[in-house]
């Protein structure tokens, strides 16, 4: 199987996992609502230290993508930014990878 499926799935599964939950939320809390969201997922030291280890992720993620976007010239690259924040980094780290993969995949057929 080549990479870049592998790297398709990952960011379907990524969809897949933490949208289940973040409707689960939703669905079970009461008066649920973005603001209530990101104040329960700030309830505790536990939950600080997720959001503070996915910060420096997405961080990371984000100047990983500028750079290499640029240096492969993948078109729309930009957009996996705000899908980020909209979807999840599960989603849009596995999905730029697969895309980075198709672009080195073509770059090798050509030399």
């Amino acid at each position: 199987m080549k990479l870049k499926y592998v790297y398709l799935f990952l960011a379907i599964l990524g969809v897949l996992f933490t949208w289940y939950y973040n409707i689960l939320y939703f669905q079970t809390v009461e008066n649920a609502s973005f603001i209530g969201f990101m104040q329960d997922a700030q309830n505790n030291f536990a939950a600080k230290s997720f959001g503070a280890d996915l910060t420096v992720v997405v961080l990371t993620f984000f100047v990983f993508l500028t750079t290499e976007s640029l240096r492969l010239k993948i078109k729309y690259w930009w957009l996996l930014i705000p899908l980020t924040f909209l979807i999840a980094v599960a989603f849009t780290f596995p999905l730029f990878l697969y895309f980075r993969q198709q672009k080195l995949d073509v770059l090798s057929m050509k030399n």
